[in-house]
């Protein structure tokens, strides 16, 4: 039966001026109630907005939001706890920085390339000095990519430290080099692929965009790709989802980079109003049904006549004799002969609950505003005494001395100066082990002695210490 008009949520488009938007009434196709529109202005509208919202009173707020006002409207989902923002705000934690899908990733022991990231530009310079190249620098946060225009490959420290003083990146984010035979984007509606293509640079160039002459092309995107992007999209809990993954020379995925705001066709958008319209209501309105592999048919269509198409759908397969010829059709998948329609059943829909906390708080992960280039953080030296824990302070030297660390890591209980040797031993210095603190706990419990109880308790000391 599903939810009665009276009872289905009061929904609203959020948008903001400058920025295109991802949704508008024609996707929402049958929604037999008013959708309302709730606009931010920019500058000092924050309160304006809350109040709007409130009077409109809308349950559920549906849009993405840039990188440029993602702290902003985490301090508005707070002020609207009774709101449910699709994405939620923790979901869309990656569109903000490249530093914040290393951060998720980091803590899902997600496949990406080994990433360094410096907030202290002299320490970055060290490493730099001594490092392997190539390496791929990025621009973490800000508007998006335009095209890989912010993305660049150095092949030497002079190359790096040029680029730097050029383009006054911080923090200085960097990535080893990957040889891979191509990037491939999939994009997910409740965790199911929808579309997923490859994109392939140009002989001898690397960068692999559409806008820098690469081609792409929608044909046998391999199962280890599609698995990790559905593993990533479960992760982020989102109700939809893109990653770019590239396909290593070795045959390894890594996740390049993953959001909720990305180009998309039509027709697309409209799966996933359809999808978000029978979450909400309870059944009422259908689940859409998105065929596996659809998008290598779809993709023979030329792109300026797919840019148009709108609702599409698709039946179930039944086996009547209308149907035989494609409930016979197999495919060649992760090593094996399967029929299309199978892979339905493997790769299915799923309901995604809303949160009730929140994963990603800005007080402990808003590190560009916290580790700004002119207030840059750090445990500052003090008179040492027993179970002291080094306070954040301000200060234009990234320094911790093992003493410090000794300090705060022996403040915790079970900790003894034996665990700290083998925990330094183990990440092979006081730097790495600083960055394994800000990455997980499941990785400090890969320390022999550290179960993961323990790694758990280092960790909520840590995130305490940060606040």
């Amino acid at each position: 039966m599903g939810l009665s008009n009276e009872k289905l949520p009061k929904l609203g488009f959020l948008y903001l001026d400058y920025v295109l938007r991802f949704f508008d009434h024609s996707n929402f196709k049958g929604w037999p109630n008013k959708i309302e529109t709730v606009t931010y202005h920019w500058k000092d509208d924050k309160d304006r907005f809350i109040k709007e919202v409130k009077k409109k009173k809308i349950d559920v707020l549906i849009g993405n939001i840039p990188a440029t006002a993602y702290e902003t409207f985490r301090e508005i989902a707070r002020e609207l706890p009774h709101v449910r923002f699709i994405p939620s705000m923790d979901t869309q934690f990656s569109n903000k920085s490249k530093e914040n899908v290393t951060r998720f990733a980091w803590k899902y022991n997600l496949p990406i390339p080994k990433t360094y990231i410096y907030y202290n530009h002299k320490e970055a310079y060290k490493f730099l000095e001594k490092c392997e190249y190539p390496k791929i620098v990025k621009k973490s946060y800000g508007p998006s990519n335009y095209g890989g225009y912010f993305v660049h490959k150095v092949d030497s420290f002079e190359e790096a430290k040029e680029l730097f003083a050029d383009r006054k990146y911080h923090p200085m984010y960097m990535q080893d080099f990957v040889p891979m035979e191509a990037d491939i984007r999939v994009m997910l509606i409740g965790h199911k692929p929808v579309c997923a293509f490859w994109r392939r640079a140009p002989e001898g160039e690397w960068l692999t965009n559409t806008s820098q002459g690469g081609s792409m092309d929608y044909m046998d995107v391999p199962k280890n790709v599609l698995d990790l992007a559905v593993r990533v999209s479960k992760s982020a809990k989102a109700e939809y989802w893109a990653c770019d993954v590239a396909y290593g020379k070795d045959g390894v995925p890594r996740i390049l980079e993953c959001a909720t705001a990305f180009a998309a066709f039509p027709y697309i958008r409209d799966w996933i109003a359809q999808y978000i319209m029978w979450d909400l209501s309870e059944g009422r309105f259908r689940k859409p049904h998105i065929p596996m592999f659809n998008w290598e048919e779809l993709g023979k269509i030329d792109a300026s006549l797919l840019r148009t198409m709108r609702h599409i759908q698709f039946g179930k397969y039944s086996p009547s004799y209308d149907g035989a010829y494609f409930g016979k059709k197999k495919k060649n998948f992760g090593g094996e002969e399967r029929y299309l329609h199978e892979l339905d059943s493997e790769y299915k829909i799923h309901k995604v609950k809303p949160r009730t906390s929140e994963e990603w708080p800005s007080e402990i992960y808003n590190y560009q505003d916290k580790l700004a280039l002119k207030d840059t953080k750090t445990l500052k030296s003090k008179s040492p005494k027993k179970k002291d824990v080094p306070n954040p302070t301000n200060d234009d030297n990234f320094q911790v001395t093992l003493e410090e660390l000794s300090d705060f890591l022996t403040s915790v209980e079970d900790i003894g100066k034996k665990k700290v040797e083998a925990i330094v031993e183990y990440f092979g210095g006081i730097e790495e082990v600083i960055e394994a603190l800000h990455k997980n706990d499941a990785i400090l419990s890969k320390v022999k002695g550290i179960n993961k109880k323990l790694a758990k308790k280092i960790d909520k000391a840590w995130q305490k210490l940060l606040k």
